[in-house]
């Protein structure tokens, strides 16, 4: 967010301690001093200090020279989790579709520009990267990311793709604004997404949009499958049916149990 934007409150060095926590992930689980303040664009000394700062409260563990975070982070997590019953009722349907298929499943969430998983069943692991509870990706170029998208008001559509960094994740991601809004609308009328090796190469993900009782979308469930494996054609044939089923049965669970309004409120998807 440009400095000009930020509101009267905003703490600046609260958004740096957050940024610090957040650089860790799977892909760095463990980082130098000189590591964090290049990612972060702070000084070493700026670094050092919140560094410290979170291994004094145990959030981060230091051998001296590496920093890595500790199991307590989790703590940040748990109060939203804790009151977020949307997974709970998820899981059993996503297990259950895993199992027809023989593919992993999923439900996430917008936030903010980001599609979060908030539930998963792997079966096997197709991506380079390991996806858990929480791992980000870009919506706009996910599946689950573009069924919510598409949803959205259109005034809404076209903020988010004026300021979306549209660049290539591999040589069939759309970068084009013009071609990415004209397949949110073709996702939007056809009620599904399907997004063919632009996240990574050689991943398949069909997906699905979940509503609440109200009839919005709160959430979007997937599978992604191997390219090598699956042709469009038997994604659509003999995936899409099962995945669309799966969905009816949640929206069914959710229009007695409602427990997403909070979701939809405060995940970013109608920001």
């Amino acid at each position: 967010m440009p400095a000009a934007d930020r509101a009267p409150h905003f703490v600046r060095s609260f958004e740096r301690g957050l940024a610090v926590i957040r650089v860790f992930g799977a892909d760095r689980p463990e980082l130098t001093l000189s590591e964090v303040a290049r990612c972060c664009d702070l000084t070493r000394a700026a670094a050092r200090r919140f560094l410290l700062t979170l291994v004094d409260l145990g959030y981060v563990r230091t051998d001296g020279r590496v920093f890595r975070l500790t199991p307590r982070v989790l703590e940040l997590g748990y109060a939203y989790l804790s009151g977020f019953t949307l997974p709970e009722i998820v899981l059993p349907h996503l297990k259950q579709l895993a199992e027809q298929v023989g593919e992993s499943s999923s439900l996430c969430v917008l936030d903010g520009d980001d599609v979060v998983y908030v539930a998963r069943v792997p079966t096997r692991r197709i991506m380079t990267a390991t996806i858990t509870v929480g791992t980000r990706f870009p919506a706009h170029v996910t599946s689950v990311g573009r069924v919510i998208l598409a949803h959205l008001a259109d005034e809404e559509i076209d903020a988010r793709l004026k300021r979306a960094d549209l660049r290539s994740l591999t040589e069939r991601t759309i970068v084009s604004r013009a071609l990415l809004k004209a397949e949110l609308g073709r996702v939007r009328r056809q009620g599904y997404a399907i997004v063919d090796q632009e996240l990574e190469e050689g991943l398949r993900s069909v997906a699905a949009p979940v509503r609440d009782r109200d009839g919005a979308v709160v959430a979007a469930a997937n599978i992604p499958v191997h390219a090598s494996r699956n042709s469009l054609e038997s994604v659509r044939r003999d995936l899409l049916p099962h995945l669309l089923e799966t969905v009816a049965r949640i929206e069914r669970d959710l229009a007695v149990k409602d427990p997403v309004r909070a979701v939809s409120r405060d995940s970013g998807t109608h920001r």
